[in-house]
């Protein structure tokens, strides 16, 4: 059985990096969308555009070292965080943190041509109160990234503050006005607004806690699900823990929540569609 977590973070520094994904396969997971963390948690100052494009760079690198040491099929998604972006445009200014940041896109959009990354991001707007200024930046770079996986007909993964419906209808607005295939604009850490999402032209990504699975799939199957997982060791199990989605996946299809066709469609179907990806099976 594919059991795919579709944002997944490893930290070689604060994390248990590889042993994490060993646990994600010893528990049924197969295959992982290991998301871009911050230039910060790799190592790097993040004041520049040169050091986001080495941290995706290092990122790329431990995503084939998963894919040679573990079990694991691992992708890549990269792009620069919404709050590396705040935090650049505090320290160093609006303009100068736009420029950078959209350097950094580009080169994220690089590496989805040459077939190292899957999909840009997670970019977005930040999960918490910033000034009008940088939250209206923070929606010109989404668009940005949208723009640029348009036109390398790749996957983008948003990051945003917590989503209602409105905010939903909100967001794909943009979806039209970028012209970004609907299918391809997934929103990580997705609350379970199944039939909305597929309304406005978004893909879900939703956590997987029994509560927003079970609420998803009364709605239907298009959608993913993701652990979130932040692999630090200060905060373990942090947003979910590693082994929570081909656990909750066996144990749904057990229980007759999901039929072995809602399992492929989640696991296989839908992550084909969004990210062009053949698994083998």
């Amino acid at each position: 059985m594919i059991i795919w977590d579709d944002h997944f973070h490893v930290d070689p520094y604060h994390g248990l990096f590889l042993e994490a994904v060993k646990e994600f396969h010893r528990a049924g997971g197969t295959h992982l969308v290991v998301v871009y963390k911050t230039a910060h948690d790799y190592g790097f100052p993040g004041l520049k555009a040169e050091d986001f494009i080495k941290a995706m760079d290092f990122h790329v690198e431990l995503v084939e070292r998963i894919n040679r040491e573990t079990p694991v099929k691992a992708y890549a998604v990269i792009g620069v965080h919404p709050a590396e972006f705040d935090y650049l445009a505090r320290e160093k200014g609006l303009e100068y943190a736009k420029n950078e940041v959209m350097k950094a896109l580009e080169y994220a959009q690089k590496l989805c041509l040459e077939g190292k990354a899957i999909g840009i991001g997670e970019i977005g707007r930040p999960h918490y109160e910033v000034p009008p200024e940088i939250w209206e930046a923070s929606i010109e770079l989404m668009k940005y990234g949208m723009a640029l996986a348009r036109d390398a007909d790749c996957a983008v993964q948003l990051h945003t503050e917590s989503f209602d419906e409105e905010k939903f209808r909100e967001l794909g607005e943009y979806v039209r006005g970028v012209g970004i295939k609907p299918y391809k604009v997934v929103k990580h850490f997705s609350p379970p607004l199944v039939k909305v999402a597929e309304e406005v032209g978004v893909f879900p990504s939703i956590i997987a806690s029994r509560k927003n699975i079970r609420a998803a799939i009364e709605q239907g199957n298009r959608f993913m699900m993701e652990t979130d997982y932040i692999d630090d060791r200060r905060r373990p199990g942090a947003v979910l823990g590693p082994k929570t989605v081909p656990k909750r996946t066996k144990a749904f299809l057990q229980n007759g929540i999901f039929t072995e066709e809602d399992v492929y469609k989640i696991h296989v179907e839908n992550p084909r569609k969004v990210y062009g990806v053949e698994m083998e099976e």
